[in-house]
């Protein structure tokens, strides 16, 4: 089989996978915000000059190989070296460089129509401690997924409670290092409603591949309606088997670690579970919130996430288990 035959069906063969990363919810290339239409047309501006480039040095490459020898040696002429090899890259990286501060260093458009809106968004191993900052100076916490309103002005304030990681939605903006006891601020706008996924960009070590969490960008009255829903305790049983499971949650040592306001759970150590019901994952975007995926995270969490620091319970019977997921499925 000759070379070309075998260029272009490896090309046939790779080009989806290629295409394929340019969508999607956590890519880069499908921006849904004006920090990441700036990144994306800068990637498209890179790599379209970097394209011309090694296009413009290929056809020098080929006439030093192939051409009559009389343009060859124009070629080779000190004044024609000079040129390609120092003004020429001079110039086109010099002016790539200028378009990239230009581009990069207006910032974010400030979009303000209203009290400003804080989160406080904290990483831990291996989740994302996510805190709602309400006008008088309250805050309300969920973990693993981010609500924000569409077209208005969103400041993250960045940390870390233990290592390095890394707060990344492509979909939105790039990439910021969060580090223990120190805030860093990231100011984001979503221009559509809609769901997209972020990623810890930074290695944390266990199962920091798993590190996930969701962005869902809400029209701004659905917003604050949810946001005064994330104020409210914790919704009461509705039958008997979610009963049993509020009881089995305490007598099981769950509140140890996890908050469910207006209960006797206030632990702090792992997600607040008030509303938990009502998000799209858990586990950090893992598995999707249901009675079953909730089940199986009970018993068998380190088979989903191993390495995450809370322990399976597999010696709890499984009427037990139905009816803790019953209740925890319940919270929304």
């Amino acid at each position: 089989m000759r070379m070309g035959s075998i260029a272009r069906r490896g090309l046939a063969l790779t080009s989806p996978l290629v295409i394929a990363g340019c969508a999607g919810a956590q890519s880069a290339l499908a921006p849904q915000g004006p920090q990441a239409e700036q990144l994306a047309r800068l990637f498209w501006i890179m790599t379209a000059g970097g394209a011309a480039v090694f296009v413009i040095v290929a056809i020098f490459v080929a006439v030093a190989l192939y051409a009559p020898a009389r343009l060859r040696e124009r070629l080779a002429d000190d004044a024609m070296v000079f040129a390609g090899g120092v003004i020429f890259p001079v110039v086109t990286l010099s002016a790539l460089l200028i378009y990239n501060f230009t581009l990069l260093g207006r910032g974010p458009e400030a979009r303000e129509s209203g009290d400003r809106i804080d989160i406080r968004v904290t990483g831990e191993r291996w989740w994302w401690r996510v805190a709602y900052v309400l006008p008088d100076g309250s805050r309300v916490e969920t973990a693993n997924e981010l609500r924000v309103p569409v077209g208005r002005s969103v400041d993250l304030h960045l940390t870390s409670a233990d290592v390095i990681h890394s707060f990344w939605a492509p979909s939105l903006a790039g990439k910021l290092d969060m580090f223990p006891g120190r805030e860093t601020t990231m100011r984001l706008v979503a221009d559509k409603a809609g769901v997209s996924r972020g990623q810890c960009a930074e290695y944390c070590g266990g199962p920091h591949a798993m590190m996930a969490f969701n962005v869902v960008a809400m029209a701004p009255g659905d917003y604050m309606q949810w946001l005064r829903g994330q104020t409210e305790t914790a919704r009461a049983p509705q039958d008997a088997s979610a009963g049993e499971g509020q009881k089995h949650f305490t007598t099981s040592g769950c509140g140890v670690c996890h908050t469910i306001r207006g209960t006797t759970s206030v632990g702090l150590l792992g997600p607040d579970l008030t509303h938990v019901g009502s998000r799209l994952a858990i586990g950090a975007g893992v598995l999707p919130v249901d009675q079953a995926s909730i089940a199986g995270w009970i018993v068998d969490n380190q088979h989903v996430k191993p390495g995450n620091k809370m322990p399976a319970y597999a010696t709890l019977d499984a009427g037990k288990v139905a009816a803790i997921s019953a209740y925890l499925a319940g919270l929304r």
